[in-house]
């Protein structure tokens, strides 16, 4: 007998004995059965009565291109179409509804106070092509907020208009090959530890680099004797994620830079794990040279489903002349010019380019900027302490039922790491994610990285309560210990979600994008 939480709820209530009887709608009570938007209406009406025109159709410019056969779109009234995506809605996980574990890929409350700054007018219904004196308002957030980038890293230059984190990658590593070009040493090479980013590896080669992996050491961290081995004249930089994505410190990050740096090259920091250490520590003083920061991850901005994001990219001093235009600069009279075109001299004529057309993510900046000054120094301090705190929590909760690989190595920092070492012959850390969904959990994280076998990485962030950790906490040991036990029912999980489990391999070689009337 499972015991019951604060409500008196246990897993067998739910589970019950025997399966549950059919019902005539495929509904579940209030999961409810949603066919295709297709199968609800019909291709032969439409809501919208027009008249007949075929008889004396107007000639067009479109020639043979214009369409002679029906759209083939269904026709449905505004109740069926309203009715069919609120319920498609309800399908979907959402950190308004739990705790979203996603690792290396922090999930956290957005605060409202955020959505309330990024529509008002001036912020919401600005447009890039407008005079610059008439967004002298917009200029100065996105100025106020650069600024705080930099001073949080302690950078010397910071570059807004990067979309996301691999855009911002990008950004970093054309900075690093104008700086080396600048001097005339052009470099092939950039070496990657096995413990980065997965983006950072493909950002280098798209950038027109060799890449090259760095080995970790038994702890997780990278091998600093196998870096300073490779290191030589072919060598541009180094991409390293700190923390990295076994949920680590790498303690030797100074170490590695002065090395790097005295081999000649440039250090790139993924800074998508800047939650953990913001307010603590500064990425400048450990000895990087470009560093991009999800706005949509540290900051709280809204985050997933294709976007918006934002991944502003901050400079060292070596750096900061290449950095890419445009760029917000407050002149003496307290104005602000947003600043476009190179100029020669010393006014930023180096830069390697445009990243984008316009300046960047407006939305993105008003929120992560009110979110920024809602907290201050010391709130932001915080929010790395409670990020982390918060992953220990869980990972020391845990770690007698899961095994958790770099348990030994020390504290973790804001994520805590998993493998399926110790689950029942058979089972697999699939098996354990599918079996969280019928928790009412999103999957954390599985499989990555790529160091651990069977990995499950797991990130609270600060924002979730004790409570709340502890409820994920005792779903994810129930799953485990199942697991553990060898319990037939969760290779079939999960049982409780809209669709039972898929043929994901199929999916992903074979997908159907089109959908077709099988009555024709």
């Amino acid at each position: 007998m499972n015991k019951p939480n604060a409500a008196g709820w246990r897993p067998e209530m739910i589970a019950g004995e025997g399966e549950a009887p059919a019902t005539f709608t495929g509904n579940r009570a209030l999961m409810l059965e949603e066919p295709l938007i297709f199968e609800i209406g019909s291709t032969s009406r439409t809501g919208v009565d027009f008249e007949d025109k075929a008889a004396a159709a107007p000639s067009s410019v479109l020639g043979n291109l214009l369409r002679s056969d029906p759209i083939g779109l269904p026709g449905l009234s505004e109740a069926e179409t309203v009715r069919h995506y609120t319920r498609l809605s309800r399908q979907n996980y959402a950190i308004d509804l739990g705790l979203f574990p996603l690792g290396s890929c922090t999930m956290k409350h957005n605060p409202r106070l955020n959505e309330k700054m990024a529509r008002l007018p001036g912020f919401a219904d600005v447009h890039p092509l407008q005079p610059v004196d008439t967004v002298q308002g917009a200029l100065a957030v996105i100025h106020e907020l650069g600024e705080w980038l930099v001073k949080l890293t302690g950078m010397a230059a910071v570059a807004m208009s990067p979309k996301a984190g691999a855009h911002g990658e990008l950004c970093g590593i054309l900075a690093i090959r104008a700086a080396l070009e600048a001097r005339g040493d052009a470099r092939s090479v950039i070496l990657v530890p096995e413990s980065a980013h997965g983006t950072n590896p493909a950002t280098a080669a798209f950038a027109g680099y060799k890449v090259e992996d760095i080995p970790a050491t038994a702890d997780g961290r990278v091998d600093v004797d196998a870096l300073k081995a490779r290191l030589g004249p072919d060598v541009a930089g180094v991409m390293i994620t700190n923390p990295n994505t076994c949920g680590l410190f790498e303690r030797d990050l100074k170490t590695i830079a002065d090395a790097v740096h005295a081999a000649g090259g440039l250090v790139y920091c993924d800074g998508a794990n800047f939650n953990a250490i913001v307010g603590r520590v500064r990425p400048g003083d450990l000895g990087v040279d470009a560093m991009h920061i999800n706005l949509h991850k540290t900051f709280s901005t809204p985050h997933g489903g294709g976007g918006p994001g934002s991944g502003p990219v901050v400079f060292s001093e070596a750096l900061a002349p290449f950095a890419p235009l445009p760029f917000v600069e407050k002149t003496a009279d307290g104005r602000y010019h947003l600043v476009e075109e190179e100029t020669a001299g010393d006014h930023h004529g180096s830069a390697f380019g445009r990243m984008v057309a316009f300046h960047g993510q407006m939305g993105m900046f008003s929120r992560a900027l009110t979110y920024i000054l809602s907290h201050g120094a010391d709130g932001l301090r915080q929010v790395a302490e409670d990020a982390v705190l918060n992953a220990n929590y869980v990972l020391r909760s845990l770690e007698d039922v899961l095994d958790a690989p770099f348990a030994a190595s020390g504290p973790c920092m804001h994520e805590a790491l998993f493998s399926d070492n110790g689950l029942a012959e058979g089972f697999s850390t699939l098996d354990v994610a599918k079996g969280l969904i019928d928790e009412g959990y999103h999957p954390m994280t599985v499989y990555f990285p790529l160091v651990v076998h069977g990995a499950m990485l797991v990130e609270p962030t600060e924002t979730e309560s004790k409570a709340a950790l502890d409820q994920f906490i005792g779903a994810l040991r129930h799953v485990a210990e199942r697991a553990r036990a060898g319990e037939e029912a969760l290779k079939t999980a999960p049982h409780f979600a809209p669709r039972a489990r898929l043929d994901e391999t199929l999916a992903a070689r074979k997908p159907v994008l089109v959908w077709k009337d099988a009555t024709i």
